[in-house]
């Protein structure tokens, strides 16, 4: 009888070795791409960054030709 149970445990531990193996593959694959979309997400965060900053470009340099446009305006009716 206590061979069996012996046989028995050797068995389930063989499953569990092989169940342990599955899963330590499929963490390995799932942090592969955890890495992934963190990467991914690190480079969107970059790009909105960067798109955010070209609309503030064009809208400093869009109030900088204001400026420019007023001061010539000043100098021109200085020149009178």
């Amino acid at each position: 009888m206590l061979m069996e149970y012996c046989d028995a445990l050797k068995e389930q531990n063989e499953l569990l070795l092989v169940d342990n193996e599955h899963l330590r593959n499929r963490f390995l694959e799932i942090s592969s791409e955890l890495k992934d979309l963190e990467e991914k997400h690190r480079i969107l965060k970059l790009a909105k960054s960067v798109a955010v900053t070209d609309e503030k470009t064009l809208d400093i340099k869009t109030k900088i030709n204001e400026f420019v446009r007023e001061i010539d305006k000043c100098i021109s009716i200085l020149s009178k």
